[in-house]
């Protein structure tokens, strides 16, 4: 399947193939994105659509499949939550 997105055409950088997709979230987006307080890396909490900074102690919400990056818009997280292990990684896009 092929998603566009807002109105995008195929060609354009929105047009993305389904395959790209990790559940809602873009995996190419996922590989990019770090901490914007810490430059830190960042796991995706599916089932809570987060992105978590072990590093900053902060979870970022992810609305709609797009990652909200900023800290005022973050929840803290407690020390137990930032020393959970580390979920599976997504697949690699085909």
């Amino acid at each position: 399947m092929q998603r566009w997105h807002g109105g995008a055409q195929p060609g354009n950088l929105f047009f993305e193939s389904h395959a790209h997709y990790h559940r809602g979230m873009d995996t190419k987006l996922l590989e990019l994105l770090v901490c914007p307080v810490t430059k830190g890396p960042l796991i995706y909490l599916r089932d809570r659509q987060e992105l978590l900074s072990r590093s900053a102690r902060l979870a970022y919400p992810v609305r709609d499949g797009i990652p909200i990056l900023l800290e005022h818009e973050a929840r803290t997280i407690s020390e137990e939550e930032a020393e959970r292990p580390k979920p599976p990684s997504p697949p690699p896009a085909s």
